[in-house]
């Protein structure tokens, strides 16, 4: 039986990878981390996941591309700019041949962080 590999950070999970990966999702990691500073960086599921409010979105590299999860509401939020790419109910299949379009995923990620924030403060409305 192969021994999975665990990971603690999201250092070791990328530097698992060959250069120009690793050079991918350094920067897909900056655009989450300047579209959400105050979310927190952890492993989930094996995977590099960002949380403020709860999670707001994973990715993972995948044989031929890189999978991108800003849940169910993160995608259908922007189901048109998504068209041109793979989906499956709560991922996006960024192909690895191709250049990410970092600037949607920005937008993805702003749109979830005001999605956490929102839920959170109603949860505290509804408790008074």
């Amino acid at each position: 039986m192969e021994d999975k590999k665990t990971f603690k950070t999201i250092d070791e999970y990328i530097l698992q990878f060959p250069l120009e990966i690793q050079k991918t999702l350094k920067k897909l990691r900056l655009v989450i981390k300047e579209a959400a500073p105050e979310a927190d960086e952890k492993i989930s599921y094996q995977m590099p996941t960002f949380s403020f409010y709860g999670n707001l979105v994973h990715f993972a590299v995948w044989k031929n591309h890189i999978g991108f999860y800003p849940t169910s509401s993160g995608m259908n939020a922007f189901k048109q700019e998504l068209s041109e790419y793979k989906r499956t109910k709560g991922s996006i299949h960024f192909p690895l041949s191709k250049p990410l379009p970092y600037e949607l995923i920005s937008r993805i990620v702003k749109f979830r962080v005001a999605e956490n924030m929102k839920k959170a403060q109603e949860k505290l409305v509804d408790k008074k």
